[in-house]
């Protein structure tokens, strides 16, 4: 069952039609367990950050988000939020839209095949709205029997994954990589987790042409922390369990942010 309130009352008719015909605005999505979040203060700060690059007219007060969020959970422990934050008409001002619905599965998932295409988002430090570029790379993927897609730059250097970060293994080192993109919650949770487990994280440049030559790859977004990837193209991962591994074992250290009651 899907709820979705609109400034924390009933879903206002005119606001959801205009996130649903107007390509404009910003989201944070989160899974909720036990009526906690992970990364609780990631997501305010890329709600603040989205509309700091969105609105820069319209101030906005995260702070009151996890009430929204709390308010349209209406008792249930576990859910799948998403909180996007949408202009007013006339642009003065914004709304915040909170859709529950059933939480994602914690459940294992299996390896994916996944090709690289040359795209680069629009403003991709922003997770906005428009999202049909990066729809499209990966319904042209799966038509020719790939699982997913990860976005290379112009001059070669991988990105980011439809809806999800790449991170890789290279001998004992977690690489995530450097370029325009959108810094996952996850992986901004655990790369903390990493480092207080002393495990060598860190961020660099990695072209298409470095692929063979890393042991594990996998995808990390809301949804799952380290589902494995089996190969990017041509180049296939040994290593990806271990690397699955290390950031479950992170995972599992992460302490939750309660909502309000």
């Amino acid at each position: 069952m899907t709820i979705v309130e609109t400034d924390g009352g009933p879903a206002d008719l005119e606001v959801v039609h205009r996130a649903a015909t107007w390509n404009y605005g910003h989201y944070t999505s989160m899974q909720v367990r036990g009526g906690a979040v992970a990364g609780l203060a990631f997501h305010l700060s890329r709600l603040r950050s989205g509309s700091d690059t969105l609105f820069p007219s319209a101030p906005f007060d995260a702070t009151r988000v996890p009430g929204l969020i709390s308010h349209a959970m209406s008792g249930r422990p576990d859910a799948s939020a998403r909180v996007a934050v949408l202009p007013h008409r006339d642009f003065g001002g914004t709304h915040v839209m909170v859709s529950i619905s059933d939480p994602v599965p914690d459940a294992a998932r299996p390896p994916l095949r996944v090709r690289s295409t040359v795209y680069e988002r629009e403003l991709p430090h922003v997770k906005h709205m428009a999202t049909m570029g990066l729809t499209y790379h990966l319904r042209a993927a799966q038509r020719d029997g790939f699982d997913d897609v990860v976005f290379a730059s112009r001059d070669g250097r991988i990105l980011e994954g439809s809806v999800w970060n790449a991170v890789f293994l290279d001998g004992d080192t977690v690489v995530w990589p450097a370029g325009p993109k959108l810094d996952g919650i996850t992986q901004q949770v655990l790369r903390l987790a990493l480092r207080d487990l002393g495990i060598r994280s860190e961020e660099r440049d990695l072209t298409r042409g470095d692929l063979a030559g890393l042991r594990g790859a996998a995808a990390t977004n809301s949804h799952c922390p380290g589902q494995p990837i089996a190969s990017i193209d041509d180049a296939v991962f040994p290593g990806t369990d271990e690397l699955v591994g290390l950031l479950r074992r992170a995972w599992d250290t992460v302490v939750w942010d309660a909502l309000p009651g």
